[in-house]
């Protein structure tokens, strides 16, 4: 069965800071929130298009060295930008695919692009980055309490 809402987190467990994606999801799933679906991978690829599939919302989550402390929260709208053609692709551009396979518009997509600061292979998560975790747990808690964005 597929779950209303979808929390889709990225990034690589190794390399610091860039795994705030994978612990959100992590942490959100130790929770077992009814009618949430929890979804983690390295990258975003093409493929991810059908698991926005008979969802009411979305939320992608992933590291950012460019957002503001603690977090950046944005709708985000379809797109087919440079990275379409590459291995790993934007949001964007997997609700682009969504909307080239069905011809309809994806479901709301929102991202909450988690700020770190550290992304060097073998690097521990900063102290920084894990208050940045912590405030963006909080702040999907109250969002996914609300109907709407």
């Amino acid at each position: 069965m597929t779950e209303p809402i979808l929390l889709f987190g990225w990034g690589n467990p190794s390399r610091g800071d860039d795994a705030l994606g994978p612990l959100f999801i992590e942490r959100i799933e130790a929770l077992n929130l009814p009618g949430v679906e929890c979804l983690t991978d390295f990258q975003l690829q093409v493929e991810h298009a059908l698991d926005l599939e008979n969802r009411e919302r979305i939320l992608f989550i992933d590291a950012s060295i460019k957002a503001e402390a603690p977090f950046r929260h944005s709708r985000l709208l379809p797109a087919r930008d440079a990275s379409f053609s590459t291995h790993a692709i934007t949001p964007e551009s997997v609700m682009q695919v969504y909307v080239d396979l069905h011809d309809d518009d994806p479901p709301p997509c929102y991202q909450l692009a988690i700020r770190g600061e550290q992304f060097e292979l073998g690097e521990p998560l900063t102290a920084n980055a894990r208050a940045n975790l912590d405030a963006a747990l909080q702040w999907t808690l109250a969002w996914l309490a609300r109907k709407e964005s």
